[in-house]
């Protein structure tokens, strides 16, 4: 009978699935705590590296990259309302008349957002554990901390340069369309300034030409200050270009035929300010955003080495977080499931042996006229750059 027991209680701690009367923890019961049994091999407490690994993601979910910064605003919900305020007039005032009452509305449109969870596994054997130490354990870290913002970075990437809406997304069986930029699709933009648009208005353009020119970066600033994404609403205009187009863009000039000098980064040369020839300089776009190398009309010029060489992206924004940027970046509902988590796999006696992470999140379009973007291409149509076409993802 004893060696029935026996047999019954090895195969239960050998399955791992042993009944609560058979489970043993602690020296106590003759077995040494976790962090007695589990150290690295330079004698790191591995339960101590956990606790930094916890630590890391905190610090990971408050950060932001500079890009997705400037580019989205938080949203928790699949659909969003957006507003674009309508104007009012004066009549004349008669004596006896009441003057005309106005009741502040705009156009409503309803943006939606599509919502994916990602995740990835970092296991460990004991093995390995008791070889390595803690640079190798951190490198590992380190590489998930890099995919989650790479997965970010392509997804939000993926949706400024697709012209297409996302028409085939349901949410809990709801249909949703997840909207690009403008894009002829017949909603109708509402007028600015008088400015009145079509069903057919498009921001997915071609340049024209096999090289980009100073006229074809000016019909990008059109494309949203018709809109009235402008400097005067303290909105700062951006545009990304790949060196290809940069080398060419600082060389505009308003003696060579442009619209506007193209002014140097003023940090890029000790501080030193830079005069155009004509000396007809008098202001610009205020203040630096991140990555600059200069000005050109009201844009800011950011050198982006993830901008596909061929295209120039052009984006307002409003600050970071700002309702007014472009991109709504939709987290889940349930705080708890926000941000990038990590969570103890199988053995949760010692997490970091078998340890999950992972991240839910989804875009969509907010502000369809923020952004314009341009292939460097002789002829139409617009193609999808090959590095974020959602079709090789």
């Amino acid at each position: 009978m004893q060696n029935k027991t026996s047999a019954e209680t090895l195969i239960h701690w050998l399955l791992d699935e042993s009944p609560t009367s058979l489970q043993v923890f602690g020296q106590e019961k003759g077995f040494n705590e976790n962090a007695d049994i589990v150290r690295a091999a330079d004698g790191t407490d591995l339960n101590e590296f956990w606790n930094e690994v916890q630590r890391t993601i905190a610090l990971r979910n408050a950060d932001r990259t500079t890009i997705l910064d400037k580019l989205t605003v938080r949203v928790s919900g699949p659909t969003s309302e957006v507003s674009a305020p309508t104007e009012v007039d004066f009549e004349e005032a008669s004596e006896f008349g009441q003057p005309v009452g106005i009741k502040g509305s705009g156009g409503r449109f309803f943006r939606g957002y599509d919502f994916k969870f990602y995740d990835l596994a970092i296991r460990y054997t004991w093995m390995y554990l008791a070889e390595a130490d803690l640079a190798q354990l951190r490198l590992n870290h380190n590489l998930a901390l890099e995919a989650d913002v790479k997965i970010r970075f392509r997804k939000v990437m993926e949706r400024l340069f697709n012209p297409l809406n996302g028409n085939g997304y349901t949410d809990k069986n709801e249909p949703l369309t997840v909207f690009a930029a403008y894009n002829g699709d017949g909603e109708v933009p509402p007028t600015y300034n008088y400015q009145t648009f079509s069903g057919s208005h498009n921001h997915y353009v071609v340049s024209g030409n096999t090289a980009i020119t100073s006229a074809n970066v000016d019909s990008l600033a059109l494309l949203l200050t018709e809109h009235g994404y402008t400097l005067q609403r303290s909105f700062n205009l951006v545009l990304w270009v790949n060196a290809q187009e940069a080398a060419i863009i600082s060389a505009f000039r308003t003696t060579t035929g442009a619209k506007f000098d193209f002014v140097p980064n003023p940090a890029l040369y000790g501080g030193k300010i830079w005069v155009p020839d004509n000396g007809k300089y008098v202001g610009g776009p205020t203040g630096q955003v991140p990555g600059e190398i200069g000005t050109y009309g009201p844009f800011h010029v950011v050198q982006e080495g993830l901008v596909p060489a061929g295209y120039l992206v052009a984006i307002a924004t409003g600050g970071a977080d700002n309702l007014q940027n472009p991109i709504g970046f939709r987290e889940h509902s349930n705080a708890d499931y926000r941000g990038l988590k990590i969570i103890p796999g199988q053995r949760s006696q010692y997490p970091l042996i078998d340890s999950f992470y992972r991240r839910g999140f989804g875009t969509g379009v907010r502000q369809r006229g923020s952004i314009a973007v341009m292939q460097v291409k002789a002829a139409a149509p617009y193609v999808i750059p090959a590095a974020y076409d959602p079709s090789t993802y």
